[in-house]
């Protein structure tokens, strides 16, 4: 469609100056209000005033502008359609071809500290995405721009063939109703969280494109990675990425598991993750030691896999670091000469982010054909549980400190999941087994002859003695558990016979 008239009203002014006085001069009248017109006045381009086309002034602070037949007649009328060409001849109103908007920054506004509730509500826009419904509907006949990154193509066509090309029109409109659903969509999420709503009778989310993928899980599947708007700083999606190729989908979920569990930690601590379950868990005095337990943990397993770490690598760590194929180390900040070292090997991924625990909970989305599960994080800790003494003898000191990091793992360990714990650092993790005992008997295995003194941590309830019968065969001293089986009490009295200390938390963990 040739285009004769087009109404410019921007929030984000990258580019409209040179890109409007290219539509003049391929003699295209432009609208503007606002902001947008005294930026385009002062760039020498020649504007007509909102007002001027509707005959009425801005009114209500600015709320009320384009809201005017004379504006959305002139977007929606079809020009094939001879009722409406007559109809908009009547009323003189002139048809608008090219319709440039973006809309007022909600999200950046309530992205603010303390923002004030008046402030983010002011931020709605109402015109701007009016405007553009009514010109993506009617795209057919009016081209719509909602992003600077479309401007040279419609640029092009225009200098090209005098026209936007129907094809062209189609794309950008569907660009547009994407646009203005995820606008909405984070209007409706911060309006659900003020009023406290926990579970609304829709559910609607949005992402933003961070890149295509190489493909997904499997080469044959394709993938993209999108992040949340507003979503947690520490979080993979809000990494930066310092060295090595771009993340695989697989990289992607394994690193998220990886930050998942050390956040869980205080002290010093490395996790090592092989397809979303930790391989090795060291804590240390200092970050070397916790990769030098970590690296312990498992030597095996550790090769390929996903480093996370709670503090600043230093070169020491990173000299030991390199020894090993690695695919991602993820830190809050590597020091120079740590830097140095690692970057030499090109492919390395290296991430930073804030490493904090709870510094934003989001709800976790699961799909399903035809549908989603929607829920809580699972932010519950150690120091959450209501710890009981279940057994005649207690835990010893060195004890407890194992069965802490035993709980703080088996968390995020696939179910049925058991974590055997010992001098600070995890040394057998059986994951996802179809039974319990099936689990303790992986993780045993792995342990070997470091199982005797060792602390063994379930993600859920014994339903049988036989997982604490393995135990004590094994040489586990101490055993947590969440509790809550009916058959709590033969699991009890085996811990007794067998000289373990069990205690219960009441907080089971499943992760399937």
């Amino acid at each position: 469609m040739a285009i004769k008239r087009a109404l410019v009203s921007v929030s984000d002014k990258e580019g409209i100056i040179p890109f409007v006085q290219a539509l003049v001069e391929q003699g295209v009248e432009v609208v503007s209000t606002g902001g947008t017109r005294k930026a385009l006045e002062e760039a020498g381009v020649a504007v007509t005033g909102i007002s001027e086309v509707t005959g009425f002034p801005e009114i209500l602070d600015g709320r009320v502008k384009t809201l005017h037949p004379n504006i959305h007649g002139g977007l929606l009328a079809m020009r094939d359609n001879n009722d409406h060409v007559a109809q908009i001849e009547e009323h003189n109103i002139t048809p608008i071809d090219l319709v440039v908007v973006n809309l007022y920054p909600f999200a950046q506004t309530i992205a603010k500290p303390d923002v004030a509730f008046a402030d983010a509500i002011e931020n709605i826009d109402i015109g701007g995405p009016s405007m553009l419904r009514s010109a993506a509907k009617n795209h057919a006949h009016v081209t719509v721009l909602v992003d600077p990154a479309d401007y040279a193509t419609v640029l092009d066509e225009l200098k090209a063939d005098g026209e936007v090309q129907s094809e062209t029109r189609r794309k950008l409109a569907a660009k547009v109703f994407r646009h203005t659903a995820a606008y909405d969509a984070v209007i409706a999420e911060y309006l659900t969280n003020q009023v406290g709503e926990e579970s609304p009778e829709s559910f609607t989310v949005t992402y933003e494109k961070q890149q295509d993928l190489r493909y997904g899980e499997n080469p044959h599947q394709k993938a993209t990675f999108y992040k949340k708007p507003l979503g947690a700083s520490s979080s993979i999606a809000a990494a930066k990425q310092l060295n090595g190729k771009e993340l695989s989908y697989n990289n992607i979920n394994d690193a998220d598991a990886a930050l998942a569990i050390v956040k869980e930690f205080t002290e010093p601590a490395v996790v090592a993750i092989k397809h979303m379950n930790p391989c090795g868990v060291g804590v240390g005095q200092t970050i070397e030691e916790a990769y030098d337990k970590a690296y312990e943990a498992d030597p095996v397993s550790i090769f390929g896999g996903i480093i996370a770490a709670n503090q600043e690598i230093d070169r020491e760590t990173a000299l030991k670091m390199k020894e090993i194929f690695l695919e991602i180390i993820i830190a809050p900040s590597f020091t120079e000469e740590a830097l140095e070292v690692l970057t030499s090997k090109k492919n390395l991924r290296l991430l930073t982010l804030p490493v904090e625990k709870g510094s934003q909970v989001e709800k976790k989305v699961t799909s399903i054909h035809g549908g989603a599960l929607v829920q809580e994080e699972d932010a519950f800790g150690f120091d959450d549980a209501e710890i009981s003494i279940q057994t005649k003898r207690e835990p010893t000191e060195e004890e407890w400190a194992s069965l802490k990091l035993a709980w703080k793992v088996v968390k995020h360990v696939k179910s049925n999941a058991i974590v055997l714990a010992k001098d600070q650092m995890t040394i057998g993790v059986g994951a996802g087994q179809m039974n319990r005992v099936g689990a303790a008997k992986i993780a045993i295995e792995q342990a070997g002859e470091k199982a005797a003194g060792s602390a063994m941590g379930s993600d859920a309830f014994f339903p049988m003695n036989d997982t604490v019968e393995a135990a004590g065969k094994a040489g586990v001293t101490a055993i947590i558990q969440p509790g809550g089986s009916i058959k709590d009490e033969d699991s009890i009295a085996k811990a007794d016979e067998l000289g373990i200390a069990m205690v219960f938390t009441g907080v089971r963990h499943f992760k399937h």
